[in-house]
Order: C-alpha cells, then sequence, then structure tokens
C-alpha cells in the first residue's frame, strides 16, 4: 500500500471513530427514556421503507428473495428487545448494598455479513443503542450502497428524536486493512461480529472485547416417533426460507432409515424435489459444488428451480427445496450450503442419529432440531449436541424467534459464548457499593 492510500485510510477510520466517540459522548449524558424515545423512533422510521430494504438488498446481493427478506426485517424491528432486556440486581446486608446494572462499553465496532446485512444492522443498531452505546457498522461489500441508505434513515429517526447525529456510522468502504485499522483504534472498545470463518479468524485476534457469531452447520433429527407431516412442513419452511441463507436454517436430515419414505413423501407434498438416483446426484453436485468439492458462490442464494435448472434438472410441479439422499462424509452434507440444498442421511436408528448430527454439525454448536415425541430423546439429544441454539420439534425459524416465543437476533455467538444476543450483551456489568446506612432489616 502506497502512503497515500495509507493517509487515506487512517484518515476514514479517524473521522468514523471521532464522529462516534462524540455522539456517545452526548448520548451518555442522556436518560434512559432517551433511549427508548429513539428506538421506539427507528421503529416508526423504517416501517414504511422495509419493502425499499428488501428489493435494494436482494438487487445488491443476488441472493434470497424480497418477500422473506421483509419478513426478516419486520422481525428485527419488531422482535427485538430494547432497554427492558437491560436488568439490575441489588445486594443488601449489615455492611450496606452493592448495585449491579448494565453500563455501555462506548464505540461499538459492527460488522455484518452479506446473507443478512439489513435485518442484521436493524437487530444489532436497536440493541446497542438499547446498551448506550454509538455504533460504527462495516457493511458486507455486496450490500454496500442499501447499507449506507438505511443508516441514513436510521440516523433521521435518531435526530428527530433527541437531536444527536452520527449515532450510527457506517464506512464508505469494506476492505480488510480498513478493518484492521479500525478494530485496532483505542477508542474502538467493543467488536462485534457476524459472519465466516475468515472473518472470525480476523476479529479474534484483536486484543478488544469481541463478540462474535461464526459459521454453522445445523442439522434436523427426524426418528421413527416424529410426527412426520409436521416435521417435513417444520424442515421444508425453514431449508427454503429466503434461499436457505440464513446461518440458523437447517443445512443437513438426518433420519432413521424406517421412516425415510414415508418421510419423503410429506416432505414431496410441501415443496420439495428428491433426489436419489446417480444421474440427478451427479448433475446437482456439478452445479454446486467446484472441482475442490466447495460450494460454488454464484449459486449461493438461488431458488431450487434455479438450481436445478442450471443442473438440467426440469421437476413437472414448482418446488421451493431440493432434498438429496446421501452419505455423512459427502461435501454437501460437510460444507455449509447456503442455498435450498439439502443433504438427507439415512440412519439404522436415534443413538446413530445422534452419532452421526454431532459429527455433521463438525463443533460449530450454533443450531440443532430435532423431531421425536420421545421426551427421553429431546433431552438427550439437547444435551450431547450442546447447541447454541437447540429447538424440539419445530423449524429452525422458532430460535429467532419467527413463529416462536424466542427474540429476534441475528448475531448468534456461538464462537464467544454468549449465544442469542441482545442489549444486554452489547452492555459490560459495572456494581456500585454503598458499605453502610442503608438497611430497613
Amino acid at each position: 500500500m502506497d502512503y497515500n492510500a495509507q493517509d487515506k485510510q487512517i484518515h476514514i477510520v479517524n473521522l468514523a471513530v471521532c464522529a462516534s466517540l462524540q455522539a456517545f459522548e452526548e448520548y451518555s449524558s442522556r436518560s434512559l427514556n432517551c433511549r427508548r424515545d429513539v428506538i421506539a423512533a427507528i421503529r416508526v422510521k423504517l416501517r414504511p421503507y422495509l419493502q425499499e430494504i428488501a428489493e435494494r438488498e436482494y438487487a445488491e446481493t443476488c441472493m434470497g428473495n424480497v418477500r422473506d427478506k421483509i419478513i426478516k426485517l419486520v422481525l428485527a424491528l419488531d422482535k427485538t428487545p430494547g432497554v427492558e432486556d437491560l436488568l439490575s440486581e441489588v445486594v443488601t446486608g449489615d455492611h450496606g448494598m452493592t448495585l449491579h446494572e448494565q453500563a455501555p462499553y462506548g464505540v461499538v465496532l459492527a460488522i455484518y455479513p452479506a446473507t443478512n446485512p439489513c435485518a442484521t444492522m436493524i437487530n444489532n443498531v436497536i440493541s446497542m443503542l438499547a446498551a448506550g452505546n454509538s455504533v460504527i457498522s462495516i457493511p458486507n461489500p455486496r450490500c454496500m450502497e442499501t447499507s449506507q441508505f438505511l443508516t441514513e434513515k436510521i440516523n433521521e429517526a435518531i435526530e428527530e428524536a433527541c437531536g444527536i447525529q452520527n449515532l450510527v456510522v457506517t464506512l464508505p468502504e469494506s476492505r480488510n486493512d480498513l478493518l484492521t485499522e479500525i478494530i485496532n483504534h483505542p477508542d474502538v472498545a467493543l467488536v462485534v461480529a457476524t459472519g465466516g470463518r475468515k472473518m472470525m479468524s480476523h476479529v479474534l485476534c484483536s486484543p478488544k472485547r469481541v463478540i462474535a457469531g461464526g459459521p454453522a452447520n445445523p442439522v434436523a433429527i427426524v426418528d421413527e416417533t416424529a410426527d412426520l407431516a409436521k416435521a417435513a412442513k417444520d424442515i421444508s419452511d425453514g431449508a427454503s426460507f429466503d434461499n436457505n441463507i440464513m446461518c440458523i436454517s437447517e443445512k443437513c436430515i438426518v433420519a432413521v432409515e424406517s421412516i425415510v419414505p414415508a418421510f419423503v413423501k410429506q416432505l414431496e407434498e410441501n415443496g420439495v424435489y428428491y433426489i436419489d438416483n446417480e444421474t440427478e446426484m451427479l448433475q446437482l453436485t456439478k452445479t454446486v459444488l467446484n472441482h475442490d468439492m466447495k460450494m460454488v458462490r454464484k449459486m449461493e442464494g438461488k431458488s431450487a428451480m434455479d438450481i436445478l435448472e442450471e443442473a438440467g434438472i426440469h421437476p413437472n410441479r414448482p418446488v421451493r427445496l431440493v432434498v438429496v439422499r446421501t452419505f455423512a462424509k459427502h461435501p454437501l452434507v460437510l460444507e455449509e450450503c447456503l442455498m435450498p440444498v439439502v443433504p438427507l442421511v439415512a440412519v439404522a436408528d436415534f443413538e446413530e442419529a445422534l452419532e452421526t448430527a454431532l459429527f455433521t454439525e463438525q463443533g460449530y454448536r450454533h443450531t440443532a432440531m430435532v423431531h421425536s415425541q420421545c421426551i427421553d430423546r429431546l433431552s438427550k439429544a439437547a444435551k450431547i449436541m450442546n447447541t447454541t441454539v437447540f429447538i424440539k420439534n419445530g423449524s429452525s425459524l422458532a430460535g429467532i424467534g419467527l413463529n416462536g416465543e424466542e427474540m429476534a437476533s441475528f448475531t448468534i455467538a456461538n464462537v464467544t459464548g454468549e449465544g442469542i444476543t441482545t442489549a444486554r450483551d452489547f452492555a459490560c456489568k459495572r456494581s456500585c457499593t454503598l458499605t453502610s446506612g442503608f438497611s430497613l432489616r
């Protein structure tokens, strides 16, 4: 890098951090009610633009579909908790009182993925502002313009609510050297990253506090006691949603052999094209895997119909998901497949299913699903899989609050252990002790 380019890089970073720090200092002097007002204003401001944001995101990323992106945006806007997520604790005794509360970190750096750039931004921004921080956003290069547009609307809402400018800042570029520079900036207090292996490797080298949501390979177990009709619908809904680009969505099915024929029939009734012959398997593999058995990037986020057409396979009906019979060590099983193509591995019994699921999940500890009517098996699977998100007899979508009771989170911090992230995760715990004079007992 020449000196002029390096100077420009440093200048961009310093401008962003300086603006964000100034905004944080002003924001930190305001009340908790001010935070409530800001979040409420963001929810009101963004709602009329959700269709436009979804369309812009799809046009830029060429992944997923507009309909499901709108659903994700609504979910992030409506089900991300605000300041109510910040809990206080008080301990009293003969020697006084200690108050435990969550305090802001300060300037937070948030890195977003190409798969869910706008929903993740809305979700993170609401949580981080609720915690009292200012935010510097680094969008994925594939969604830069839409992210800038979203940032503008968020800041308009904030200024209208409290008059503070630059409480949310988005960098004009997204490069590794720029990222390194801003991560190492002394005024950045917290780094929050949602992305793949390379991104995690990058941010985890930082000396700063890091919250990281990394790669995943979610697996769904279906045993012989499962409600097959419900399991088929749940899996089809989750794995086809936004063309399976969400990290939480079903990427593999492990089913007990005895129920496979009946289960496949139910899958087909839910818009699934099932492949179990060598010819179509080879056609599909050549389409979605390259010569080194890695996923073909240009196929990520494409629809099931587009993928089948590219493979030269022509179903006689519309389909939303492809399920292909294969074995546990196949690349389709072991590689995170960000497209509506899901391998099915048949096993002898539940014990083998659990062992296989543990293998295919590959230790990411991200998400797993089990469909069974046996309570003991559900409990055993939850304990052994030990994933950040575990869903019993439901779609993966329930894990982020869609048609479920979970709150919305698009940064599922499996790498650093926070799990489903909300405002309390973006605040640091502080204690304040009064040594005497406060007891009514």
